[in-house]
């Protein structure tokens, strides 16, 4: 009787970013982009995942399935996150991929990828 042991490949920076931008149409999340920020001396991250929800519920919903997903299927937990209690604006930090999930009208006020408009877009389909 022969047992198999299964060997876990590390968790890359690729999936990571896969899984969350499939987590993040799992709830139906709109606009969603991301942004590459690794050749930008000043970026705090290497990737942004950028989207937003129509009401409080839906972004939390968003953050909510981003992080038990990510806990579930890539034992990833973030390193920080915040703003779950109003829900208008939730930043979960990954270390190298920060995920900001916005209410509309706070994304539009914010205008983050402007910010970061030197960084390289990638946008998805909401589905």
């Amino acid at each position: 009787m022969s047992t198999k042991t299964e060997v876990s490949s590390p968790v890359t920076t690729e999936s990571l970013n896969d899984l969350i931008i499939d987590s993040i149409q799992d709830i139906k999340g709109k606009n969603i982009v991301k942004l590459d920020l690794r050749d930008l001396a000043e970026a705090p991250a290497e990737y942004f995942i950028i989207c937003e929800g129509d009401s409080n519920t839906q972004v939390k919903a968003i953050a909510d399935n981003i992080y038990g997903r990510l806990k579930k299927e890539a034992n990833q937990l973030p390193s920080h996150h915040e703003g779950q209690q109003n829900a208008h604006w939730i930043c979960v930090d990954y270390f190298h991929t920060v995920v900001h999930v916005f209410y509309r009208e706070t994304r539009e006020f914010y205008q983050l990828e402007d910010l970061w408009s030197d960084a390289t877009f990638t946008e998805y389909e909401s589905l």
